[in-house]
């Protein structure tokens, strides 16, 4: 019985292997498109995330608030630097995240496993850290601004 995804190619041929071990290429990929097929998939990444993940949904939401407020307060531009690179951290955090989560359940599947659990605790905690510094940043940014 097949527990995973990985579980179903074990039996498929792999590339032939030189004399040191390393599979040998057979074919050199085309260059020119590579780029826009690595543009493609990187879209249709993060549209899979925006339809599948509620939390990287609410960080972008939270993000265009942030973006709203700077508007308002007129933010210089080393302040939309820190703002820019806050929003960026947290929404970068959070797809790493959901990537790990992802990858963990092909590999695992759904018996319970300590190890994905801790896994994913971490990089949930990633996000978590993320996030406080984005609010640390955004606060050091704001607060003067909404003072005057």
């Amino acid at each position: 019985m097949i527990t995973n995804r990985i579980g179903q190619f074990t039996n498929v041929t792999t590339a032939p292997v030189g004399e040191t071990g390393v599979p040998i290429r057979l074919h050199r990929p085309i260059r020119a498109r590579l780029v826009r097929n690595a543009l493609q998939c990187a879209i249709r990444g993060l549209q899979d995330a925006w339809r599948s993940q509620p939390n990287v949904r609410l960080h972008g939401y939270f993000g265009l608030g942030v973006m709203l407020l700077g508007t308002v307060c007129r933010l210089s531009l080393s302040g939309w630097l820190w703002v820019v690179f806050a929003i960026g951290l947290v929404l970068f955090a959070e797809l790493m995240n959901t990537a790990i989560e992802q990858t963990v359940d092909l590999v695992i599947g759904l018996r319970p496993d300590p190890l994905a659990r801790q896994i994913k605790d971490v990089a949930a905690g990633c996000v978590l850290i993320a996030t406080i510094l984005s609010v640390i940043i955004e606060t050091l940014v704001f607060v003067p601004q909404l003072i005057n």
